[in-house]
């Protein structure tokens, strides 16, 4: 998961009820196959005193930031989230080493086009 971020900033009250969704992301980013995909991912935790709600922001090696609210995501769809778009950003770079467009658009007729060996419905 790790592989595709620069860093990862969790921020919580540890006396707020709501903060496990933080501490789950935490040991998920704690855990040793997680930094050994990326040990330059720079980990930060911010222990708040007030009542900001637990927040999970991360930036992707690309520079692009998104936060997340830990209040009302679990923690393992925080991750799915992050390993679907990792997946996207490893299509396009791909794409592009290759010298191609991207986006890559697919004209409407290939896309209604039957593929040869399938039955038409």
């Amino acid at each position: 998961m790790l592989k595709f971020l620069s860093r990862v900033r969790i921020e919580f009250n540890a006396l707020d009820p709501r903060v496990a969704s933080c501490m789950e992301f935490l040991a998920q980013c704690n855990a040793r196959n997680a930094k050994e995909s990326n040990p330059a991912c720079q980990i930060q935790v911010k222990r708040r005193t007030d009542d900001h709600p637990p927040q999970i922001t991360v930036t992707f090696v690309n520079g692009v930031e998104e936060v997340f609210d830990a209040t009302a995501t679990p923690a393992q769809t925080i991750r799915t989230m992050i390993l679907e778009k990792g997946q996207l950003l490893e299509t396009e770079q791909m794409f592009r080493e290759a010298g191609e467009a991207w986006p890559v658009i697919i004209p409407d007729e290939e896309l209604h086009r039957h593929a040869p060996g399938t039955k038409a419905t």
